[in-house]
């Protein structure tokens, strides 16, 4: 008798961190936080998809609607994209990235929808394919890339629409330290602040920069991440919109400390550090907490896998 086909998948995805400073809808990073949902096909005659969701402040109250709920909507995307009708599915959701706190939650989201989308059409997964749908969501490929790949991800969107994204590896003694001030920042909100056209200076000051930061991890030249990180497209545009954050931008070198930047739209900010974590963090803390927001600190490593997806029976 042939094997019977599953009929539940479960997909992990890590968080990530996107431009890393001056890197801007280029860079990212993937995170060691995670987004794990079951999908398992409902057979019954007259079922109706059910979404079950639980794990950080703000899960459990993610929409349910199709319309709404992200994981839903990327599912629906691949499979109207692949030409085939989902199945109705019991989802169930945990899940351990902030919500709109710039660390990924809705790429991640949708890199799951995606990939999901291909299992229960039993279509074969196609990394290419996936990027483009994944971005018609998300707007921009550096988070979504991340998630799917892992690691440090270079993206590039061709005029046609495909996605460039190469994955490079991450020094294993550089870690990342993600503050996060009880803020709630959209990233719709975050981007409609920024310029459409800016100074060919500060152009040319990114591109150096966001150049240096791949140059300066390869070599593992920590003592460059500093001025490499440093930005002109996006940050100081959004400093208005999160407190204290133009006091961190600006603070002085510490011991371990290599560079800092906004992560993606914020509110969080990431370190990147080879020592001193705990100092490094309360002092990030510290200036937000001037400004009359508390904050969540977080020690991560960078997850070298992204998304994974397993059958099971």
């Amino acid at each position: 008798m042939p094997a019977a086909r599953p009929t539940t998948f479960e997909v992990r995805v890590p968080a990530s961190s996107a431009n890393l400073g001056a890197g801007f809808d280029c860079l990212a990073v993937a995170l060691q936080l995670h987004l794990t949902v079951r999908a398992k096909i409902l057979s019954k005659p007259g079922a109706q998809t059910f979404i079950h969701s639980s794990g950080v402040q703000g899960s459990a109250l993610l929409p349910t609607a199709a319309e709404q709920n992200l994981i839903l909507r990327a599912m629906r995307l691949a499979a109207e994209r692949e030409g085939f009708e989902l199945p109705p599915v019991r989802l169930d959701v945990k899940n351990e990235i902030p919500i709109a706190a710039g660390l990924g939650s809705s790429a991640a989201a949708i890199a799951a929808g995606v990939a999901l989308g291909f299992a229960l059409g039993r279509r074969k997964f196609d990394l290419e394919r996936a990027l483009r749908y994944a971005v018609e969501l998300e707007g921009h490929a550096d988070n979504v890339a991340a998630a799917f790949l892992g690691g440090l991800v270079v993206t590039l969107v061709q005029a046609g629409g495909a996605i460039v994204a190469l994955r490079k590896s991450w020094p294993k003694n550089l870690r990342v330290i993600a503050i996060t001030p009880a803020l709630s920042l959209e990233t719709a909100a975050s981007r409609s602040v920024l310029p459409i056209i800016v100074p060919h200076g500060d152009a040319v000051h990114n591109l150096q920069r966001s150049a240096l930061f791949v140059a300066a991890l390869e070599e593992r030249r920590f003592d460059l991440l500093r001025d490499a990180m440093q930005d002109r497209l996006h940050q100081s545009h959004r400093q208005p919109l999160i407190p204290g954050l133009a006091d961190i931008l600006a603070m002085p070198p510490m011991p371990g400390l290599a560079g800092v930047a906004l992560s993606g739209s914020g509110p969080t900010v990431l370190a990147l550090a080879t020592g001193h974590f705990d100092e490094i963090g309360k002092a990030i803390a510290t200036r937000f907490k001037s400004h009359g927001l508390t904050s969540t600190i977080r020690k991560l490593s960078v997850s070298p896998s992204g998304l994974t997806l397993t059958p099971r029976r």
